[in-house]
């Protein structure tokens, strides 16, 4: 039997604003909105995208999943999405660390890494 990621799930309290949040950092779209579910993803036939549900309760705690986004300048990608509306926040990870922690709008942590060669390497900086 053969299994993919569908989506990554999100609760929202305010779906729509997170989804468009979302689009923007990624640059992908609004694929369906409902009042109870808004699909983002780079198209409809993508193998993946996110849906934003609704909250049952205020967050309250550090996300036990979060996302790594992997730019090809971490700098100007963390600037970009600080004024898109996230936030600088410390979940403990030190000044040595080589990824940027930031929260959306509704505070879910994501890290901004520096470029990835591959899901388990790093990309050299030229010399």
């Amino acid at each position: 039997m053969a299994v993919s990621l569908h989506h990554v799930v999100v609760d929202a309290h305010d779906l729509p604003g997170l989804a468009r949040f979302w689009c923007r950092v990624l640059d992908w779209r609004i694929l369906s909105e409902k009042p109870r579910e808004v699909v983002i993803g780079t198209d409809e036939s993508a193998g993946t995208g996110i849906c934003f549900m609704p909250a049952g309760e205020p967050k309250t705690v550090k996300n036990r999943l979060h996302l790594d986004l992997a730019p090809d300048d971490q700098d100007a990608e963390v600037e970009r999405i600080l004024a898109l509306g996230a936030r600088r926040v410390d979940i403990g990870q030190g000044e040595a660390v080589r990824w940027v922690v930031l929260a959306d709008p509704e505070g879910n942590e994501f890290c901004v890494l520096r470029p990835k060669a591959s899901l388990i390497a790093f990309r050299d900086p030229p010399a």
